[in-house]
């Protein structure tokens, strides 16, 4: 079986029956996350490799063994710890995001989101594997297409719908799939009448090109800087970290990051200085 993600500086990674079998370049030198959980000082393609395949070694990815409970934070404020704490405390009630093995899945299950996002980065494409499905299925996750596995966040969401869901948060990760998302809620809008709450959350976004940065600030409303230069230079509504921060572009996304700020374990200080706030030495090298 086949999957491809990207990861430390975009490294495309692909890996076949639980082996890595290729490795591109790093787009990046530094990214001071990966230095600070695993002493990463310099990105090779031979520390992507080391990476993946601790990854698959430890936590099962890309295999029939995929690890899914027992995951404490992999840093105080991601994407997935975020929506942890929104199904947690009822400002959301669904969400829609992509796992290895089994594509794009739906849950409402705060620890099964901590499970699947914990650990992963870019997934770009993955085939099924049925024991990582029937353990998302055990978890009260719902897979959208379990013969293909695919990656679909708007099937996602429009079944988060028709299921009867009403507070849905989705990671997306290029403008394309964010402006589908939102048009849809408009038609839906003029249609209905109500409509859902569509929280879309901006992932993998090291690359993203300066021409899409205004566009993709529009639609969502949180959004990780990863190592894109071009979204640094908008003005957020809030942010949480300052190396690799993630930021809101909404109001419903600050009180998403709020939501989550209030169960950090770690000290937590409040401040109102002008954003984004990217102190230079804690950056990403070479930005892109």
């Amino acid at each position: 079986m086949k999957h491809i993600m990207e990861l430390l500086g975009k490294t495309r990674v692909v890996v076949e029956d639980g082996k890595v079998v290729e490795v591109g370049e790093p787009a990046l030198d530094w990214c001071p996350l990966f230095d600070k959980v695993r002493g990463i000082k310099q990105i090779t393609a031979e520390e992507v490799r080391k990476n993946t395949e601790f990854r698959i070694r430890d936590f099962g990815l890309f295999t029939d063994h995929r690890q899914l409970d027992g995951f404490d934070d992999f840093v105080s404020f991601g994407a997935s710890e975020v929506m942890y704490s929104g199904l947690e405390h009822g400002l959301l009630d669904m969400t829609v995001t992509a796992c290895d093995g089994a594509g794009t899945v739906l849950t409402a299950n705060p620890s099964l989101v901590q499970g699947i996002g914990a650990r992963i980065s870019g997934l770009v494409y993955t085939e099924p594997i049925p024991e990582t499905i029937a353990a998302i299925r055990q978890r009260n996750g719902f897979v959208l297409d379990e013969n293909t596995a695919v990656i679909d966040p708007v099937s996602g969401v429009k079944a988060a719908y028709v299921i009867g869901f009403k507070k849905i948060a989705v990671t997306v990760a290029d403008l394309k799939t964010a402006e589908e998302i939102r048009a849809w809620q408009e038609s839906l809008k003029k249609e209905k009448g109500d409509v859902p709450q569509i929280i879309i959350i901006g992932v993998h976004t090291t690359g993203f090109r300066e021409c899409e940065a205004g566009k993709f600030a529009e639609v969502t409303d949180i959004c990780t800087l990863c190592a894109s230069e071009s979204l640094r230079t908008i003005r957020p509504l809030a942010q949480v970290g300052t190396a690799v921060p993630l930021v809101a572009f909404s109001q419903a996304g600050k009180e998403l990051l709020l939501e989550r700020a209030k169960y950090v374990k770690s000290p937590v200080l409040v401040s109102t200085p002008p954003l984004p706030e990217l102190p230079e030495q804690k950056q990403p090298r070479r930005l892109s």
